[in-house]
């Protein structure tokens, strides 16, 4: 059976330096941020001999909006996903699931509102 990976993420942002300053604070790291004339992108940091996918904050005040209760719904993995949710609220984000198991064999996932008012996941095998 043919595999289907996510390969590139956008996630939609209506303040690019508020929606960089979360992302930096919730997940520890340093985005880099790109000017593209309408389009302004901050970019994760990404290791591609380390699998996974890439992707990016993007703004376009026409092609891009937010939404907290519809669209897409990334998950971010992590270590322990209580580490990243724990820093929501102080980044500027709220909680909207709390770490819970999804199943033993698979892990631990939580939801979380980010600056934006976009709805992410984190996911941890602990």
């Amino acid at each position: 059976m043919k595999s289907v990976t996510v390969g590139w993420f956008e996630i939609p942002v209506s303040d690019i330096d508020r929606a960089i300053e979360f992302y930096q604070k919730v997940f520890d790291c340093n985005l880099n941020k790109q000017d593209m004339g309408d389009f302004k992108m901050a970019w994760f940091p990404w290791d591609e001999s380390k699998g996974g996918a890439g992707g990016s904050l993007v703004f376009h005040k026409d092609f891009y909006k937010t939404s907290n209760l519809a669209g897409t719904l990334i998950y971010f993995s992590s270590e322990d996903c209580e580490v990243e949710l724990n820093r929501v609220k102080e980044a500027g984000g709220e909680v909207q699931i709390p770490k819970r198991m999804i199943a033993p064999d698979i892990g631990y996932m939580g939801v979380f509102l980010d600056s934006e008012g976009n709805r992410i996941a984190v996911h941890s095998r602990v």
